[in-house]
């Protein structure tokens, strides 16, 4: 059972925030955050509430169940009553323990991805790019805006690297769970023999970070500014148009040379920079808060290897929550991909509801 002062500070609170909210005495500034806690506790209060009641009314449902003047009419009411109150007690208890589950900020914020071939050599970022092309489908289904920050081809049309912004709903909440090696078992079209090889690509999301959240100081930085290459920089090589970022105290670099406007560049580079230094300063967080164990999710390391793609059986395997879809082409259209991402949402949850006491 969840402690009973626990639930009842929900209620508290929301009794709290209807007495400011009614009282007209609240900055505007803050309006929008605590209608926003409102909102939310108004889903939950009468679970609460119910859940409080529940010693109650199981105490004078079994009193008349036990009552020898009672008829059997009413007793089997009763009954039913009971069996419908603890079925009733479970569901609150279920919906309590979400609410009071630890909120992520950054759940709300757009994301950034970054896909990269990793072993595997042409195959690998062959692979890299159908990774890519499955949330550029991912994204058209939902609705999101892909913007690409940078790219780097490969030869007969793979990926070496492609960095990309997507904004939307709660996007951050939708592909945390993509970070780390995803792995590919396929016959490659130049393979004459038909065996099957291995080769693997990384994904990175970070949250979007706004200045709010990170505040980069100039002193902290040091750019070099160099010549456009390879793909794409052909037309921008006679200039001093790319650029690579350095931030001092973490040691994270961005290099960046997509645009022929150095300017751009820069914007661009710092941008990824700043979501960089917000996601290792957040890993730090959870670092230090979990020393003692590791999440069966997994951390979101990008050496982490999380999933595979068995493409002769038609099979992909998440390895963090064992879960096989037999939809492996409907899963790199897009189609199923909501079934993966609520699964491992539910085994998160699971993890975290499991530590609430």
């Amino acid at each position: 059972m969840l402690p009973l002062d626990k639930v009842q500070s929900l209620i508290d609170r929301h009794s709290k925030l209807e007495n400011k909210l009614s009282s007209g005495e609240i900055e505007t500034k803050k309006y929008a955050e605590i209608s926003k806690e409102y909102s939310d506790l108004n889903e939950i209060v009468n679970n609460a509430k119910d859940y409080l009641s529940f010693k109650k009314e199981t105490e004078d449902l079994n009193n008349i169940i036990s009552d020898l003047n009672t008829d059997i009419e009413m007793k089997e009411f009763a009954k039913r009553e009971l069996e419908n109150l603890k079925k009733n007690f479970l569901i609150n208890e279920k919906k309590i323990k979400l609410y009071l589950l630890p909120k992520d900020k950054a759940d709300s914020k757009n994301a950034i991805i970054e896909v990269r071939a990793g072993t595997g050599g042409l195959e690998a970022s062959l692979f890299a790019s159908d990774l890519y092309k499955m949330y550029e489908k991912v994204c058209q289904k939902k609705k999101w805006n892909l913007e690409i920050i940078s790219i780097s081809k490969s030869d007969a049309g793979g990926l070496k690297e492609v960095i990309a912004l997507i904004k939307g709903k709660n996007i951050y909440s939708s592909l945390k769970y993509e970070s780390g090696v995803h792995r590919v078992q396929r016959v490659p079209d130049t393979e004459t023999q038909g065996r099957v090889h291995t080769s693997a690509a990384t994904v990175a999301v970070l949250p979007e970070a706004e200045d709010l959240d990170i505040k980069l100081d100039e002193k902290d930085l040091r750019i070099d500014v160099f010549r456009s290459s390879g793909p794409g920089g052909q037309s921008v090589n006679t200039t001093d148009s790319a650029v690579r970022i350095t931030h001092i105290p973490t040691g994270i670099v961005v290099s960046q040379q997509d645009e022929k406007s150095q300017i751009r560049n820069k914007e661009k580079g710092l941008k990824i920079l700043r979501s960089r230094i917000y996601d290792y300063e957040r890993q730090k967080i959870d670092l230090e808060r979990s020393k003692d164990r590791k999440n069966k999710i997994g951390t979101g390391d990008r050496s982490e290897r999380i999933r595979t793609y068995n493409f002769p059986q038609g099979r992909v395997t998440d390895h963090r929550i064992n879960l096989t879809l037999h939809k492996l082409e409907e899963f790199m259209e897009g189609e199923i991909f909501d079934e993966m991402v609520e699964n491992l949402n539910l085994k998160a949850q699971q993890e975290e509801i499991s530590k609430i006491n």
